[in-house]
């Protein structure tokens, strides 16, 4: 057998080595196997906890964890999010875009709400159309069987002890999910708003999880009264007022919140000296951030997204590229240009987000003047000189935005855009799933040429990998968007993303807040376009169809199909 060569030409060069100087000048070699480490090993003590880095499915794997999901020994990698706060500033709503992205991250997240628990448990008790503060006491929990003003005083004990019970139950189920049942973050949505409340459930998930799994703290904070006034409007909604008269309900509401206000305490330095406490302040819905003592890779992802949402209000537009010659030939991937007809539709298309633009715009101007005559908006002032502004001419377009891929077909379908009126980019994290070795071939020859490669993909397409160079999976898309998805997230201008079927699929079902088992089966046909719409209370999607016969688009739906030819 040839002697080992230790550096071969492809290697580094042994003299781009550096070597460490002594004090007398002379170079301390880099060669560590000597005699005296030779002849005193060195013993290391047992680790007194695992290592907490990064699991990814898709893109990571261990003997534990084959796929990338983090293995049920790795508790200390797993988090539990508390949510704290006064009712109608953003908690669910926070929650709920969260879990949607940490979801869609393939790391297995659910939330947990101290409110459903409650309804559940008796409809007619507790903070059904009050609140209860966040106190305990030690005797069992009793159902009181009227309502009246004392029943939701914070020195009720009786009704503390229901409430703490109800938060106690929830929490539990928490870490059932998380200790039992493979999750990997579980969300706790209450107000939680002493520290006597936050000290318990510290001491629950410490002693559940033999103090192991860690703990973040979420607390929102709202000091805007017309953000705050949208709110307590949502909140009539809500299941808790659903059926009941709007002024009584949201007398009540007010009523609530105020009981909560008198218990409140805001999470400061008495708890920043607690050891392992980590916490994120989120005020005014993401205006300003505050975060302390972030540990782990799960917590720091929670607060990269949480520096990047925004409410305000906007349209994001989704769409394949217009027709190409390989869609006619049914090959996939490759770079081939448009067809007469996808040449057709990017004509469209632009001419066609010009006048929803212009939609758009009508329907914001009439709302702010409704605002303005309404009360419920101060309009500016008009600069020194300008003359009598109306609410009309002081409030901006948005800008818009056009993204393609960098693949032919994707570009070519942005042509028509106006360039002085449309922000067009293109963006490598748009191309289409990349087939490797099967780039630019039918699923017809796949299948009679590489059967066991078909029936792979058929079998789990969301982790099916292409073979060959660059071949890539649903999940290695998914991990590319990942920018995207955050600056969707962050944006405060309209967008329209000109893309391909699997990264067409991968954005709406992130939008959609779709489980990961459906993503691979989203009808996403050419020439259809999507528009969504993000919301206080989720996101409204609108699907339009293009007719040639016309040359313009009709609303045929409210959301996309499921695809059932398997491709």
């Amino acid at each position: 057998m040839p002697q080992f060569n230790k550096r071969p030409p492809s290697d580094t060069p042994f003299g781009s080595v550096a070597q460490s100087p002594l004090l007398d000048g002379s170079l301390m070699s880099t060669n560590t196997s000597d005699s005296f480490i030779d002849n005193h090993p060195i013993e290391l003590p047992p680790s007194a906890r695992r290592a907490t880095t990064l699991d990814v499915p898709g893109l990571t794997k261990s003997k534990v964890s084959p796929d990338g999901t983090i293995s049920d020994r790795d508790v200390g990698s797993k988090l539990v999010i508390v949510m704290v706060g006064l009712p109608a500033r953003g908690k669910s709503y926070i929650t709920k875009k969260l879990a949607r992205y940490l979801n869609w991250q393939q790391h297995e997240t659910k939330i947990f709400n101290v409110g459903n628990t409650r309804r559940q448990a008796n409809a007619n008790a507790g903070p059904a159309t009050h609140p209860l503060p966040d106190t305990s006491a030690d005797s069992s929990p009793t159902i009181a069987p009227t309502q009246d003003s004392t029943f939701f005083s914070p020195s009720n004990q009786a009704n503390a002890r229901i409430r703490e019970e109800w938060a106690m139950q929830t929490l539990d189920k928490l870490l059932d999910f998380i200790l039992i049942e493979g999750g990997s973050i579980g969300i706790l949505d209450a107000t939680n708003t002493t520290i006597r409340r936050r000290r318990r459930v510290m001491e629950r998930v410490k002693e559940r999880s033999n103090n192991q799994l860690k703990i973040l703290f979420v607390e929102n904070i709202c000091n805007d009264p017309e953000l705050l006034e949208q709110n307590f409007r949502l909140k009539l909604s809500g299941p808790d007022y659903r059926d009941q008269d709007p002024e009584t309900a949201l007398k009540d509401f007010r009523l609530r919140v105020k009981n909560y206000e008198k218990v409140y305490e805001p999470i400061g330095e008495a708890e920043e000296n607690i050891e392992g406490f980590q916490f994120i302040k989120m005020i005014d819905v993401g205006k300003k951030v505050v975060a302390y003592n972030i540990q782990g890779f799960l917590a720091a992802q929670t607060v990269f997204f949480l520096l990047n949402f925004n409410l305000q209000p906007r349209q994001i537009w989704i769409t394949r590229h217009g027709e190409s010659e390989d869609n006619i030939s049914g090959h996939i991937g490759g770079d081939a240009p448009l067809t007469e007809r996808g040449r057709k539709y990017a004509k469209a298309l632009a001419k066609f987000i010009d006048h929803q633009r212009e939609v758009f715009r009508r329907q914001q101007l009439e709302e702010y003047n409704k605002r303005i005559q309404s009360g419920r908006y101060a309009p500016k002032e008009s600069p020194a000189g300008s003359g009598t502004s109306s609410p009309y001419s002081e409030l901006d377009e948005l800008p818009f935005c056009v993204w393609t891929s960098m693949l032919k077909r994707s570009v070519q379908s942005a042509a028509y855009f106006d360039e002085d009126r449309y922000d067009i980019k293109e963006m490598r994290m748009l191309d289409e799933l990349y087939a490797g070795s099967f780039d630019h071939m039918t699923y017809d020859e796949i299948r009679e040429k590489y059967p066991e490669e078909y029936e792979a993909r058929k079998k789990n397409k969301l982790a099916y990998r292409y073979p060959g160079i660059g071949g890539e999976s649903y999940l290695d898309v998914i991990n590319r968007l990942r920018p995207i998805i955050v600056e969707l997230e962050r944006m405060h201008d309209h967008v329209l993303l000109i893309t391909h079927r699997v990264v067409s699929r991968v954005l709406l079902a992130y939008f959609m807040n779709l489980n990961r088992s459906n993503i691979g089966d989203l009808d996403v046909p050419l020439h259809t376009l999507y528009m969504l719409e993000p919301k206080p209370y989720g996101v409204e999607c609108a699907v339009y169809e293009y007719d040639e016969n016309s040359d313009w688009f009709h609303k045929i739906s409210s959301a996309p199909e499921q695809n059932q030819n398997g491709l």
